[in-house]
């Protein structure tokens, strides 16, 4: 699809070549002041381009494969804050012959009192100059300045008045539903939906401590609330000569707790509402960008309003900093924004006019998605999950673009940002795209750390995000389909019957078969020991039980065993199981798999979950537990080590299932609590979560384990109730 940008949107100007026609050297040693995949990403390009690479790592991050990526990689030490150090970054990067400074994206990426501490120390700050960050990092300011530029802004209130009755009165003239933002920051963090007068002041002290936590400041600006919003981003370049360029857009709308989970390039259906709308939106990305002087790569982010009949659309924020999201604009344009940084940081003017860049991208003519992998459970409030990563399959098919954090064998750790990952694909339609994103999914295995993976492919199976121009895309989308997004799907009987065999019978899933005794987890029971073994193994599905009952008949070959199987009483028929090229070789009456089964690993956080790779679809199954273990546990307070939970109505203990601060508490022992009542408020991951009762019936409170500023274990029990 050919996409036309109006000839009034400037490019740059030759004579700015011209008058530099002895080009200035390209920076020689690069520090990336950073962690994760970004420090790959970068020290990738740099390395192409002849530049040396320095980056640093902290001692919980010593043995991911970020930490060795540079020509030389420096400890920071213990300290899991070491990455925001300022002082020792600088001195370090001059100590070791680095002449310029990249920050990545998080931590300080968009600080400006570090962009100046790079500067003053005589080093090269690859981002935009320190006065545009502190105009473009206000919110409040950047409103401002967007303004007096033309660019189209959210009706609110930027200014200085914290007081939180004066706040809740100017959001009673705006009208409610009003969005509470951080001033500075980014990341969905401190940032919070009102829906009415009466949820304001609690929804304002959350935004204010979260906005404090993550940014070190807990002003907040509050505007109108857009219903139905998608948030629409250009990407936008600029050099010291006063050059700027758009580089299409990207559709961010798919998110949960504001965060981003789905990006993609072009976004979808904007030429519908008017032949000139993406032509509007880059002039004015633009605009904002001359307007703070900018330099260097940015995204300016819109707020389109999928309502309007013309497709109106707000300034929202510039992040003044490569966004996690780029690959995508990589994609759709051949351009190596990360090069381009380095070479407008070394003095040289913008590569390629406004008008090369859309001949480009009409030549390529192709559709850009990127799924972000996070460690965390949708179905649990989107729970942040750490741990050590057991098995790890990265996928094939469709030739995407991976760019990740941790390898199998590597710990998440729960002290840092929950993505560990992206996956990355394109076709020649938008529709193409999403095919070869589903298929990439589907052998995208990991066992450890519970992710977002199958979440992620319902939202691509769902009518309203499928095709060119899907009907109900917009920031809502997740909440709003949440019926059908998080409903519980059963679990095969075909799963059941192979994660039983590589539970009682684990040798029959190995290279030669030979069957050994099966494990002394009681779960699996035994009747009769002669030659043809029958093993039982009970798994819960929600309340209730599954049996397996597995015989054990004559093989058919040294390497394969047969079992006549049964789920309950519903008799399967026999199924040989073998082991196959490292994976486990099921052939059932109905048809063979070959799938990854993970089952017995000690590694994992709870020992009792069988792990079945099964049609493109994770499931995981968890053993029973023996009923009279089940009461010496609750007897003695055990029920949450193995791992904790906020979603059980029958526990009489509220447990975190990770670790975890404790950021506000809201009851006391003696108060009676009903379902979805809030009891406290915890961070982990840098997100806060808000832990409600799942009671199903009125519970008084007996005990509260901890105050504000604890740290807690995970397992640990937060809430007890009376019985």
């Amino acid at each position: 699809m050919r996409r036309v940008i109006n000839s009034t949107l400037r490019s740059y100007s030759t004579k700015a070549a011209s008058a530099n026609s002895v080009q200035p050297e390209i920076l020689k040693s690069l520090c990336v002041a950073n962690r994760g995949e970004i420090v790959h990403r970068v020290c990738d390009t740099a390395s192409k381009m002849g530049i040396d690479t320095t980056s640093f790592y902290t001692e919980p991050d010593g043995n991911l494969a970020f930490s060795r990526s540079a020509n030389n990689n420096l400890n920071l030490g213990a300290d899991t804050k070491g990455y925001l150090e300022m002082d020792k970054i600088v001195r370090l990067a001059k100590e070791n012959g680095c002449d310029s400074i990249h920050p990545g994206y998080g931590f300080l990426s968009e600080n400006s009192e570090f962009a100046k501490k790079v500067q003053d120390a005589g080093l090269i700050f690859v981002g935009p100059p320190a006065e545009a960050m502190e105009a473009m990092g206000s919110k409040s300011r950047s409103k401002e300045i967007m303004t007096a530029a033309g660019v189209s802004c959210v009706p609110g209130y930027h200014g200085e008045n914290q007081d939180p009755a004066f706040l809740e009165q100017e959001s009673e003239k705006m009208g409610f539903p009003v969005l509470i933002k951080a001033v500075l920051g980014g990341g969905g963090k401190g940032m919070r939906i009102v829906e009415s007068k009466a949820d304001f002041q609690k929804q304002l002290a959350s935004a204010k401590s979260e906005a404090k936590s993550s940014f070190g400041d807990e002003r907040v600006l509050v505007e109108k609330y857009i219903k139905r919003p998608r948030h629409v981003e250009v990407q936008v370049f600029a050099d010291k000569f006063g050059n700027v360029v758009a580089l299409g857009e990207r559709d961010c709308s798919v998110q949960r707790r504001h965060q981003k989970v789905l990006e993609e390039s072009p976004a979808p259906g904007l030429e519908l509402y008017s032949a000139d709308c993406r032509q509007k939106m880059y002039q004015q990305a633009c605009d904002a960008a001359r307007a703070v002087k900018y330099e260097g790569a940015g995204t300016v982010e819109f707020i389109f309003d999928r309502d309007s009949p013309d497709g109106q659309f707000y300034f929202m924020e510039m992040n003044t900093r490569l966004q996690v999201e780029h690959p995508v604009t990589e994609m759709v344009t051949g351009v190596d924004l990360v090069e381009w940084q380095l070479l407008i940081a070394s003095g040289r003017p913008l590569p390629k006019t406004q008008e090369e860049i859309q001949t480009d991208m009409d030549k390529l003519g192709v559709h850009a998605i990127e799924a972000r992998i996070y460690c965390e459970d949708p179905f649990n409030q989107f729970m942040p999950s750490s741990g050590k990563i057991v098995h790890m399959q990265l996928p094939q098919v469709g030739n995407p673009r991976l760019d990740v954090t941790f390898e199998e064998g590597d710990t998440v750790s729960p002290l840092y940002d929950p993505m560990i990952g992206k996956l990355i694909v394109r076709g020649d339609s938008r529709e193409e795209a999403l095919k070869k994103l589903r298929l990439a999914l589907n052998e995208y295995e990991i066992v450890g750390p519970t992710t977002n993976i199958e979440f992620i492919k319902r939202v691509l199976k769902h009518e309203g995000f499928r095709g060119n121009n899907p009907s109900d895309l917009d920031t809502g989308f997740i909440p709003r389909h949440g019926e059908v997004l998080f409903a519980h799907e059963g679990t095969p009987n075909e799963v059941y019957v192979q994660a039983a065999i590589a539970q009682a019978f684990p040798k029959a899933l190995s290279a030669p078969s030979i069957l050994e005794a099966a494990n002394a987890f009681s779960s699996v029971g035994t009747a009769g020991w002669s030659s043809m073994q029958t093993r039982e193994v009970t798994f819960k599905d929600g309340k209730e039980s599954v049996v397996v009952t597995l015989t054990q008949l004559p093989g058919t070959s040294p390497t394969e065993n047969t079992f006549a199987a049964k789920v309950g009483d519903k008799a399967i028929g026999n199924v040989t199981a073998s082991h196959l090229n490292g994976k486990a070789r099921f052939r059932f009456p109905t048809g063979q798999h070959v799938n990854t089964v993970v089952a017995n690993d000690s590694n994992l956080g709870n020992v009792n979950e069988v792990h079945v790779f099964h049609r493109g679809t994770h499931h995981k199954v968890e053993l029973a537990t023996p009923d009279w273990i089940t009461a010496v546990n609750k007897r003695i307070g055990a029920g949450a080590a193995a791992g904790g939970s906020f979603n059980d109505p029958d526990a009489m203990e509220v447990a975190t299932p990770m670790p975890c601060r404790v950021v506000r508490v809201t009851v006391k022992p003696g108060d009676v609590v009903s379902k979805d009542d809030e009891l406290l408020v915890i961070e982990s991951m840098k997100m806060e979560t808000t832990v409600r009762s799942a009671r199903e019936e009125p519970t008084k409170v007996k005990r509260v384990a901890f105050v504000p500023g604890d740290l807690v274990k995970q397992g640990s029990v937060l809430i007890e109730y009376e019985e």
